[in-house]
């Protein structure tokens, strides 16, 4: 680019240099081609008048040769002109060529260059732009591009270390239940279940245990899933009241802190059953878990969606977190030492969503946190 530019430049030089010097070499041809001849004769013609006493017609004469020399001498001056009007345009052709490379090429090369260290993956070298030259705003973006891009590598460097963390987490929480059923087992095989009471004991920690592992496998299953739209729902129309009464009333049976009132009239949903059953449990036992309460459940028709509650008489989430709560991987920092992986109110969110509705998480002012699910209603056939 520099060399074509640089070429060109030097072409029109010599063109206005050539032309310059032709069209003086074409006036001075023409001024001195029998000017020295013509002007000898007129001299000598007018000393043979001054000699003959014709004065007043050598004067003419005299003044009219003058009037020549005058002539003669603006056409030296045209002359330099013409030298002087080439050797401004030469500069200005040079000075052109200097104000492009300094204000266009300069820049671009070094955005060249500079998009040449982004192709390595050498993110940490800024490129440092000036707004007054051509490039200034495309240069300012081509930084912020690059300083995105790095941001999105760290934040994905991040997350590789965050599933790395959770995949530890939830093998560490299967491991435990597991241990439990190993040590029932084998205090079975042990022929410790000396009644039938510790019997069925046994058999009802090491169902529970199971349970545990199945559920904990499902939020590995989900974590391992590179896309969620692989999570296949089935909705159908059902009768939601009578649904969630039978869901409450088999999570009720581990603990009794639920609480629900079936409504009177039927809210029929189109939805996936399975899917709804997993959005109680995990609002279920995450204000198990984290609020240790008894938990209300209460379900309402509000215009073309059926709304689910959950309440809770906890400390509720800190403000702060709530903007992020259903992020991906993400804790409160009033979870403690419960463990978890970040996941639960994440498939909450997604599942909802995909069924055509959503949620909504808010602090009660007199204390406890308030879950809110859409459902979308069925519609009539």
């Amino acid at each position: 680019m520099k060399k074509r530019l640089l070429a060109i430049a030097l072409i029109f030089s010599l063109m206005v240099a050539g032309a310059s010097a032709a069209a003086v070499v074409s006036s001075r041809s023409e001024v001195n081609e029998d000017v020295n001849e013509l002007r000898v004769v007129e001299l000598n013609e007018i000393d043979k008048l001054y000699a003959s006493g014709r004065k007043e017609e050598a004067a003419k004469r005299s003044a009219e040769l003058a009037d020549e020399l005058r002539d003669s001498s603006i056409q030296r001056r045209n002359e330099g002109a013409a030298l002087l009007l080439g050797g401004l345009s030469v500069g200005f052709i040079a000075a052109a060529l200097l104000y492009i490379w300094y204000s266009i090429l300069r820049p671009f090369d070094k955005m060249t260059g500079f998009a040449q260290e982004i192709a390595k993956g050498n993110f940490d070298i800024p490129l440092d732009y000036e707004r007054s030259n051509y490039f200034g705003s495309f240069t300012w973006a081509f930084d912020s591009m690059r300083k995105e891009v790095s941001k999105a590598r760290s934040c994905e460097r991040e997350a590789i270390e965050n599933n790395k963390t959770v995949i530890a987490t939830l093998s560490h929480d299967i491991k435990t239940p597991i241990a439990s059923i190993r040590a029932y087992c084998e205090g079975l095989e042990a022929k410790l279940d000396s009644s039938p009471e510790r019997r069925a004991r046994y058999l009802s920690v090491i169902m529970r245990k199971c349970d545990e592992v199945s559920k904990l496998t499902d939020d590995l299953f989900l974590h391992s899933l590179s896309d969620l739209d692989k999570l296949k729902l089935s909705p159908e129309p059902f009768e939601l009241g009578a649904f969630i009464d039978e869901t409450v009333s088999e999570l009720a049976a581990e603990r009794s802190d639920l609480n629900y009132k079936k409504p009177a009239e039927s809210i029929f949903v189109y939805a996936d059953r399975s899917r709804t059953r997993q959005l109680c449990e995990n609002l279920i036992n995450n204000a198990r878990k984290y609020a240790k309460t008894d938990i209300a459940v209460s379900l309402e028709r509000r215009e073309d969606a059926a709304v689910l509650t959950f309440r809770d008489s906890g400390s509720g989430i800190p403000d702060a977190d709530l903007p992020f709560i259903f992020d991906k991987f993400y804790r409160g920092h009033n979870c403690g030492s419960e463990q978890g992986s970040g996941l639960g109110l994440y498939i909450v969110k997604y599942i909802s969503e995909q069924q055509g509705g959503g949620v909504r998480l808010r602090n009660l002012p007199e204390g406890g946190l308030e879950a809110e699910i859409e459902i979308p209603l069925s519609k009539p056939a």
